[in-house]
């Protein structure tokens, strides 16, 4: 019985690639579990194997001290030699609970508790042998789907394929190899825990570790890859041996061993590159097959490049959706701005045209007070071009700019593109406290005042003296006089007599 017990527990130990002591331990514990729910008691129990009489023994463990404090876990000096003779302070003594009359209910409790330990144990035995052998080329069939994933068979273990890391142009049918790179492992993860990939660029390096002999012994090196699985990947390499060329290495004759590697990936394209240390010449080996005509540095820190190309060769350059300069730029690091020669041709006029188009003052506005002008010039607009450029939206994000304030701005600016002498015509100005005065007053005063300087006479005088001419024309002159002056007056003289 002891033999067969133990063979049992051998042979779960082979299926399950766990240690026999691993089984055993989760025995021992299973029937303490059992023992303590069929006594229903808090001591301190410890089960015990015994590999001859193949019998799994439970014990209650009191130590031995002077002063018992806790009956259920200690036992005193006088009562623990009478069990033992020879028991002394901080002994154990152990006392046998039977376990011949633990029943049905207390056996399954045992057997879920040993199929659980072994579950854990198997998963640990998982992790320890799989975590570190991430990006590794393995071989494994496809077993079963659960929803978008797959599960696959590794051998020892099942693995998850999940729909992230498969290839966008691939289907998978059940029983078929594939070839995988390991992931990652997930300890947490209550199905299987080993994560496997066919999207992920490391694929492509072990492939071609395979394939050419030069990149197995270290003489061609790949340096990086970029990759966006069911299209398209670019490789870069680098030869360790100026004899030997690292593009035409991994090529190799007629294209043989590249071709091998793409039917593996079903057809994805693939772009061999010579690594260069310098970013510029690397990034203009990167976008290809388009031809770029320069690359330029613009912010190292935030490493960002500015490519040129000629017209013809923009789309090539940008690729399908923007894939090519996308990968170029997951294979460089840098960030790529591209640009044809016309659209750098014209960002450079535009620029050239800012720098020597004239630009007008805020200040000629004419019904815009000095305050508002400095709330806009804090702003940092400091020219008429750039504010009348501006929308409605953008101009109340200004701090103390209102809506009214925004329309006051719009007809000021129009007033001045619509005529010359409309934009001298004050419609509001500032009192000798800096505040802002009514346009009608203004108007009135300067009109008068001007007026007067004009005729040599006093404000007052020149006040009364079109009272006096009024009062002496016919009643037909009048009428025609006012309907004349109605259609020659300006804007400005409408505004006051509106305001009057």
């Amino acid at each position: 019985m002891a033999n067969l017990l133990y063979q049992q527990i051998e042979m779960l130990s082979r299926e399950k690639h766990i240690e026999p002591e691993v089984v055993i331990s989760a025995i021992e514990d299973a029937m303490v579990v059992a023992a303590r729910k069929f006594y229903k008691t808090e001591e301190d129990l410890r089960g015990k194997f015994n590999a001859e009489s193949g019998q799994v023994d439970v014990h209650a463990v009191h130590t031995v001290v002077e002063e018992v404090t806790d009956p259920k876990r200690e036992i005193s000096l006088a009562d623990a030699k009478k069990k033992n003779p020879s028991a002394e302070i901080g002994t154990e003594i152990l006392t046998a609970k039977p376990t011949d009359v633990l029943g049905r209910i207390a056996a399954q409790t045992a057997k879920q508790v040993i199929l659980q330990k072994v579950r854990e144990a198997e998963r640990d035995t998982i992790y320890n042998e799989y975590h570190t052998r991430a990006g590794e080329l393995v071989t494994v069939i496809v077993k079963r789907a659960e929803g978008p994933d797959l599960i696959v068979d590794m051998g020892r273990t099942e693995a998850r394929l999940p729909k992230r890391e498969q290839s966008k142009l691939e289907t998978y049918n059940i029983g078929e190899r594939l070839r995988v790179v390991i992931k990652a492992v997930d300890r947490a993860a209550k199905g299987p825990q080993v994560i496997v990939s066919r999207a992920d660029a490391s694929l492509v390096q072990r492939l071609f570790e395979m394939e050419v002999p030069e990149i197995y012994d270290g003489t061609v090196q790949i340096r990086a890859a970029a990759r966006e699985a069911g299209e398209r990947t670019k490789v870069a390499v680098a030869s360790r041996d100026k004899d030997v060329d690292p593009v035409g290495a991994c090529v190799g004759m007629k294209g043989m061993r590249v071709q091998s590697i793409i039917r593996e990936l079903r057809g994805e394209k693939i772009d061999i590159i010579p690594y260069n240390e310098e970013t510029v010449a690397f990034a203009q080996k990167a976008l290809s097959p388009a031809k770029v005509t320069r690359v330029q540095i613009t912010d190292p820190e935030n490493r960002k490049l500015e490519v040129i190309v000629e017209d013809s060769q923009l789309s090539l350059a940008i690729g399908k959706k923007g894939q090519n300069v996308r990968l170029a730029s997951k294979l460089i690091g840098w960030d790529i701005d591209i640009k044809s020669e016309e659209e750098k041709r014209r960002e450079i006029e535009e620029q050239m045209t800012a720098l020597t188009a004239p630009t007008t003052p805020l200040t000629v506005l004419a019904g815009v007070g000095p305050k508002t002008i400095e709330k806009i010039e804090a702003a940092g607009i400091l020219n008429l071009e750039k504010l009348a450029s501006m929308t409605p939206e953008q101009l109340m994000e200004i701090p103390g700019i209102g809506e009214k304030m925004v329309d006051k701005i719009y007809q000021a600016v129009n007033r001045f593109y619509e005529g010359g002498d409309a934009a001298a015509t004050p419609v509001e100005t500032t009192d000798e406290n800096g505040e802002e005065t009514p346009a009608a007053e203004a108007s009135a005063e300067t009109a008068t005042e001007t007026g007067a300087a004009a005729s040599g006479e006093s404000p007052a005088e020149a006040a009364s003296e079109p009272e006096t001419s009024a009062t002496t024309e016919s009643a037909s002159e009048t009428n025609s006089e006012a309907a004349a002056s109605t259609e020659t007056e300006t804007p400005a003289e409408q505004q006051e007599e509106k305001s009057s």
